[in-house]
């Protein structure tokens, strides 16, 4: 019983939580790419790892190799000094480090052979996963659109059938407007006639007057020579008629 119980509750949840997925997708998409950032992140803390490796690899390959060209170097000379036992010894050590040394240099190669696979799969992985994230994006908004459009044509279908009703309210309403639109349109010609266009014009000839008068005084303190400052300067200093020089 209480099995069954069980059963029925977590399918009433599943119902449930399922509903709200289909309610918001756009909330369950956002989830799968903060769940896809996480394991981008913890798949990069094992590349790294596997990175140092090959990093302290490198490394130990370089010093085995410059350790092998001192220990060839010390057992030739000892070797033509005459001391064949220290030459024996350091051949010896000269060994071991060659074999130690091909087998770094093959593990090495592994590891950069495995970092490169991973990495390519991770790649591929993440590639695959935004193609998905953004396909899924797009269904989301084509739904969205789709939905939306079905609504305004529900709409569209009722207010046809509301509109067909209402043919007397507009005609109200038109006639409304229309008698609106009439009297504002006799008012503005009423305010129109009742301007004194002599008046505005003379008080635009005082502004233009005034303008002029305190342009010349500006001249005048500025010392800006003029075209008409220019002939009045030439009137006052030509010479004057024979017949008023006679007289």
């Amino acid at each position: 019983m209480l099995k069954r119980l069980g059963n029925l509750i977590r399918g009433f949840f599943g119902v449930f939580v399922t509903g709200l997925e289909k309610q918001n997708p756009e909330a369950l998409l956002e989830i799968e790419k903060e769940n896809l950032r996480k394991q981008i992140s913890e798949y990069n803390k094992g590349l790294a790892a596997h990175a140092g490796m090959c990093e302290r690899l490198i490394s130990q390959v370089q010093r085995q190799a410059k350790e092998e060209k001192e220990l060839t170097s010390k057992a030739a000379a000892h070797l033509r000094a005459g001391n064949r036992k220290l030459a024996g010894e350091y051949a010896l050590r000269l060994r071991n480090v060659k074999d130690e040394h091909q087998a770094n240099i093959e593990q090495l190669e592994e590891a950069e052979k495995t970092y490169k696979e991973l990495k390519s799969a991770r790649d591929v992985s993440v590639k695959a996963a935004k193609a998905k994230i953004e396909s899924l994006r797009r269904d989301i908004d084509e739904t969205r659109i789709a939905r939306a459009t079905a609504e305004l044509n529900e709409m569209a279908a009722g207010l046809i059938n509301e509109i067909g009703g209402a043919g007397d309210t507009l005609n109200r309403l038109e006639e409304v407007v229309a008698e609106e639109r009439e009297n504002a349109k006799g008012r503005a010609c009423v305010a129109k006639d009742s301007i004194d266009n002599a008046e505005l014009i003379g008080m635009e000839a005082e502004r233009s007057a005034m303008e002029e008068l305190a342009l010349a005084e500006f001249v005048a303190e500025a010392g800006i020579v003029t075209e008409e400052s220019k002939a009045s300067n030439f009137e006052e200093t030509s010479p004057a008629p024979e017949d008023e020089k006679a007289t």
